[in-house]
């Protein structure tokens, strides 16, 4: 697996789909600003991206490879669309670590979020095992968008680090401490400890 020691990393963050500008859009400008004084972060990179409603992995991974320059030194932080685009990713493509948020593994009987592409064949789980120096995955049992059992297979198959709450919903909130918290620490080299569900 890649290692989490190197001198610096890039962070990255892939936005959930949706319209506007994604600095202003629920944690990711927060994120962007907040998370640059972790230790060996050199830049943390959020931008808006192309065919924002619909997140078509024949569009976003292209991106996330030739413009995000998403690389074996990037730390992914994927919400929602972003997060099962990370994890797509991550299956051709080494990366640092990947941050999980409110992720599925299904379409949900949703139309626009099979148009996507992300669920039209079963996931390798073993490669983004493999391209991954670590998975942190973050998810909420009263999320309105996705049920607990599709946190639960993503966390069974990435063998993430998984954040459990009841209350964070689909993670929508103006900032994130607990983001900072945790990836902070697994930065430093501090030992990950998972956050069990009340």
């Amino acid at each position: 697996m890649p290692s989490t020691s190197a001198a610096a990393h890039r962070l990255v963050i892939v936005p959930g789909n949706g319209g506007g500008d994604v600095t202003q859009a629920n944690w990711y400008g927060w994120a962007q600003r907040s998370l640059a004084s972790l230790p060996g972060i050199e830049e943390v990179l959020l931008q808006n991206m192309p065919d924002p409603y619909t997140a078509r992995e024949s569009i976003w991974l292209p991106f996330m490879k030739d413009k995000l320059k998403c690389d074996a030194s990037t730390i992914i932080i994927g919400h929602s669309s972003g997060a099962e685009a990370a994890m797509r990713f991550a299956e051709t493509n080494r990366v640092a670590g990947l941050v999980l948020v409110s992720a599925c593994v299904t379409d949900l009987g949703n139309a626009n979020e099979r148009a996507s592409g992300y669920y039209s064949r079963p996931w390798g789980w073993e490669r983004i095992k493999n391209n991954a120096g670590f998975v942190i995955q973050f998810g909420s049992s009263d999320d309105p968008f996705i049920p607990w059992n599709e946190h639960q297979a993503v966390h069974e198959g990435t063998g993430s680090e998984l954040y459990a709450s009841d209350s964070e919903g689909h993670y929508m909130t103006v900032d994130f401490p607990l983001l900072k918290k945790v990836l902070g620490a697994k930065l430093s080299g501090d030992p990950g400890k998972k956050k069990e569900m009340d």
